[in-house]
């Protein structure tokens, strides 16, 4: 089934995420039709992925169905299929059931994956942290552990939890674990808390941030009871323990990889896609790809260029803005004016070190804070990456201000239903959130 362009422009987006999801709002607003593809029925808010995993939010209160997100949007089209292939000479998709979409542009934002880097045993024996349906794993997996070691037989180890990687992702779910383990065992729900190692090959936790922010991560997570491990890499990952290049070993029976991200399998070795580091597209300042005026790659799929001539970092911000600068130039030259080059507004680094630790780096010169005042430039960057999936940003205001003024060991949520966010959208609009998808081997081992 060949599903050809109809008269006037129609765009084709490829990635329902932050990229996509800006592209296709922006587009909509001005009554451009639009096809959205993403293999799930939802938006997922990867910043908050690690709450989901510690049980602080339930997975369906950070993945907002597409439909409801574009329910005011009738030129944009929602489908929920797989992409078998991306053709962007011919501006189109074919989905895996043969149907072939083809546009007047094509807009690749198809996120990213896990990079393993070749170490044996990790993609078949570490959880990934980089969708809702990864974290909704890892929270079941935790969970069970959590009942098994609360056992009076259980094995002493068999809480404990290594984290490989120790950027924003690695430190932000080292730290809600060793808050969630101390509260599990000040309420004498387990004998002990499980002892959670952060290993990185670096020198420091959160390298992109200044030396002031390494000090800061270093101290607040050691304070908390985690145990960073820096100038150390994973040589194997096994389903009973983790093994280092130094020749040393961890037993664990929950490895969580934060080590790094490629983009999405769908780009690879597709014709008229160069392609760079980490598999990412490579794309010019306007975000078209060379040679293909009418393609961009927006986002986490996309090498794109800053000012100074680097590749801006893969951060939320960039993707929200990379997706609706591209929708920008197409409504350009929809009105006969030229493209131009995209100027990403830095917003600045952030972390989250526990509920009440954060560091952020704001600023042309990148000025560190920490505390509440972090938490609030925190708070205000994702209430912004949130704007376009979520008309009531003030729902998660008020809850993250709570979220982050709360005694965490006087308030485990673990056994109870976690508190929501309000975000007053009708019930009826639920995420449908597979947990199987893939090597149905892992999927098992995993639950």
């Amino acid at each position: 089934m060949n599903e050809q362009a109809q008269d006037g422009p129609h765009v084709v987006v490829l990635g329902g995420g932050l990229g996509g999801v800006a592209c296709a709002h922006r587009l909509g607003d001005e009554g451009v039709r639009v096809t959205l593809v993403d293999r799930n029925d939802y938006h997922q808010f990867q910043p908050l992925l690690y709450q989901v995993a510690t049980a602080q939010l339930p997975a369906e209160d950070i993945a907002r169905p597409h439909r409801t997100i574009f329910r005011e949007h009738p030129t944009v089209e929602v489908r929920t299929a797989e992409v078998a292939q991306i053709d962007a000479d011919g501006l189109s998709l074919t989905l895996t059931d043969g149907t072939r979409i083809t546009g007047s542009h094509l807009v690749v934002a198809a996120g990213a994956r896990p990079e393993y880097f070749g170490v044996p045993g990790a993609a078949e024996h570490a959880f990934a942290l980089y969708s809702v349906a990864d974290a909704e794993r890892l929270r079941l997996h935790v969970q069970s552990l959590v009942r098994t070691g609360a056992e009076p037989d259980a094995d002493e180890g068999e809480l404990d939890i290594v984290v490989v990687g120790g950027g924003p992702t690695g430190v932000e779910i080292a730290g809600a674990l060793t808050e969630l383990m101390a509260a599990l065992a000040a309420t004498e729900r387990i004998p002990r808390p499980g002892r959670i190692t952060l290993v990185d090959r670096g020198d420091a936790l959160l390298g992109a941030f200044s030396d002031k922010s390494h000090e800061y991560a270093h101290e607040r997570l050691t304070e908390q009871g985690a145990e960073p491990r820096l100038g150390t890499g994973v040589s194997a990952v096994h389903a009973d323990r983790v093994e280092f290049d130094d020749g040393s070993s961890i037993r664990t029976r929950t490895v969580i990889w934060g080590g790094g991200e490629s983009a999405a399998s769908v780009v690879a070795d597709v014709p008229g896609l160069p392609t760079g580091r980490g598999g990412r597209v490579d794309v010019l300042p306007d975000l078209t790809v060379e040679g293909h005026p009418h393609v961009y790659a927006v986002g986490d799929v996309a090498n794109i260029p800053g000012k100074d001539g680097t590749i801006l970092p893969q951060l939320g911000s960039v993707a929200q803005q990379s997706g609706a600068w591209a929708a920008a130039n197409i409504l350009r030259e929809l009105h006969g004016d030229k493209a131009k080059p995209f100027h990403y507004k830095d917003k600045g680094i952030m972390a989250m070190i526990g509920r009440n630790a954060a560091v952020a780096e704001v600023g042309r010169h990148r000025h560190q804070v920490e505390g509440p005042v972090a938490f609030a430039a925190w708070l205000g960057v994702h209430a912004m990456l949130l704007s376009g999936a979520h008309s009531r940003t003030d729902a998660f205001l008020s809850w993250a201000w709570d979220y982050f003024d709360r005694d965490h060991a006087a308030t485990v949520e673990w056994e109870t239903r976690p508190e929501r966010i309000a975000w007053g959208d009708e019930s009826a609009d639920v995420p449908h959130i597979v947990l199987d998808r893939g090597d149905p081997t892992v999927a098992a081992r995993r639950d």
